[in-house]
């Protein structure tokens, strides 16, 4: 007689378990896999010359404080020594030469570009 108590158990589980699969499940919208997630908004890749524009505003930047340090300096400005005109100097002399360098570039493949037959 236990064993028909004991089967008797086991059966309504499985009719509970039957009934809880067949209601319908309230999922969150996060956790809902085919549900469609907002994605983070990405950032825009800079076009090329939009690029080239900053790296001309960031060297032209360099270029104007290396010239208000020199001035200052020159002026005896006591809170400006030699050495952070020098760095300013070099920065804005590196700045300039890596521009350059990148505009030879960019003549250098326009004119590979001009040159390929159509």
């Amino acid at each position: 007689m236990t064993d028909r108590v004991d089967i008797s158990n086991v059966l309504a589980e499985i009719r509970n378990l039957r009934a809880q699969m067949q209601q319908p499940v309230n999922v969150r919208p996060e956790m809902n896999p085919n549900a469609i997630q907002p994605t983070q908004k990405t950032n825009e890749t800079p076009g090329f010359g939009d690029m080239l524009k900053t790296a001309v505003d960031k060297v032209n930047d360099l270029q104007k404080e290396t010239g208000q340090l020199r001035n200052a300096y020159q002026a005896g400005d006591p809170e400006v020594d030699l050495t952070s005109v020098m760095i300013a100097s070099q920065k804005s002399s590196v700045g300039f030469q890596a521009l350059v360098q990148v505009r030879n570039k960019v003549v250098r493949a326009y004119e590979d570009i001009m040159k390929m037959p159509v």
